[in-house]
């Protein structure tokens, strides 16, 4: 990897002194943890993350678990300390066995209707992907790095009455860090209206394959500009190729947004062309318990109170939770297919994350309320 490499993923005794734990000025300076965890069927998916904002004085973290139409979620926050090495907040922890490699997850929150113990094992090197920057107006509202890495999984998951034995020749997951700024905490004062809010297109898709590993990131603008445009390929050895410049095409089911199928074409070193073929299974709404944008239930870094803790249950299916789920990101768990010019087929799994909010030409979405024919 390009850069630091945060704190927490080196070993104890090797962290160089030079590493001072510090961000910026900015109030919404942040560091996260994002892990999702599938077996593969689309029957139970597992997303969770935990965040520190230093200039907030706030640290927390979530845990939700999809099934069947329920999305159970359990959301802990407290005051930020002085250990960066021991990541926890309440019930939840991560303990870094090896940097970069292993990682183990607990939450003992089964009162609240959801607990693990986890170790996420990495099956590539993680890939650093390209800088994320959005502005509103002219200030920079994300300014952000990341690395994202694939893995297998094992422990287990315990949700209401239902334990399920996680291993990892079944269970597989995707994992990132990022580090910057990002509106976080309690709003701020709104200042001048914002003049656009047009739309969000945004399509993140990690996979893992037998052989490799492939990290698609793509935003659009309204009309189609791309803001983000990253995809690579990460060999075993460390090797990173890119693939060019990536060619999205989305199959919503009729009457929604909701993307059921997608091929993302390709090329290899070299140009010759390759494609992913992908249909999503089961779904984790972002927006839905989790703190992430348009959540009306809470938001990451605000200050809840000392030891706070809480655990929600969702009916996707009710009307007022179905009908915010298209304004919010969703992650999906994915089935992919890769092909390739020598007639090479190779099955893989992962994540499809995707919003398509407000307008997008591409698309033929016109504005907020347009949906597939």
């Amino acid at each position: 990897m390009n850069g630091p490499v945060p704190l927490d993923e080196y070993p104890i005794h090797q962290i160089p002194r030079s590493l001072a734990y510090v961000g910026p000025s900015d109030r919404n300076f942040y560091d996260r943890w994002y892990f999702n965890a599938h077996d593969r069927t689309g029957e139970v998916f597992l997303v969770t993350g935990m965040g520190v904002y230093p200039n907030l004085g706030v640290t927390d973290a979530f845990a939700t678990i999809r099934r069947g139409t329920t999305q159970c979620t359990v959301r802990m926050s407290d005051a930020l300390g002085d250990d960066r090495l021991h990541p926890r907040v309440g019930p939840y922890r991560i303990e870094v066995i090896e940097p970069l490699q292993r990682i183990r997850l607990l939450c003992e929150a089964e009162e609240h209707g959801l607990g693990f113990d986890l170790t996420w094992e990495g099956s590539f090197p993680a890939v650093e992907e390209q800088p994320h920057l959005m502005r509103q107006g002219r200030r920079p509202i994300l300014d952000a790095c990341r690395f994202a890495q694939v893995g297998s999984w094992s422990g287990w998951v315990k949700a209401g009455s239902t334990e399920y034995d996680v291993t990892p020749d079944t269970w597989i997951g995707t994992r990132d860090r990022s580090w910057g700024i990002r509106p976080v905490g309690e709003p701020e004062p709104a200042g001048r209206p914002d003049q656009g809010g047009e739309g969000f297109w945004w399509l993140y898709v990690p996979l893992r394959f037998e052989d490799f590993a492939v990290v698609v990131i793509v935003q659009e603008q309204p009309d189609g500009f791309r803001t983000l445009n990253d995809a690579t390929r990460v060999w075993p050895d460390g090797t990173v190729e890119q693939l060019g410049w990536p060619r999205v095409e989305i199959g919503y089911r009729s009457g929604t947004r909701h993307p059921e199928n997608a091929v993302l074409h390709l090329s290899e070193k070299g140009g010759s062309p390759a494609t992913i073929e992908i249909d999503t299974l089961g779904l984790v709404a972002l927006n839905v318990g989790t703190g992430y944008g348009g959540d009306p239930e809470w938001g990451h870094g605000r200050w809840m109170g000392e030891s706070w803790c809480e655990g929600s249950a969702y009916d996707l299916d009710e009307p007022a939770i179905a009908g915010r789920i298209p304004f919010g990101v969703v992650d999906h768990v994915a089935r992919a297919w890769w092909r390739d010019s020598s007639g090479e087929t190779r099955e893989g799994w992962g994540m499809f994350e995707h919003a398509s909010i407000g307008r997008h030409d591409p698309t033929g979405f016109a504005d907020w309320s347009s949906v597939a024919i």
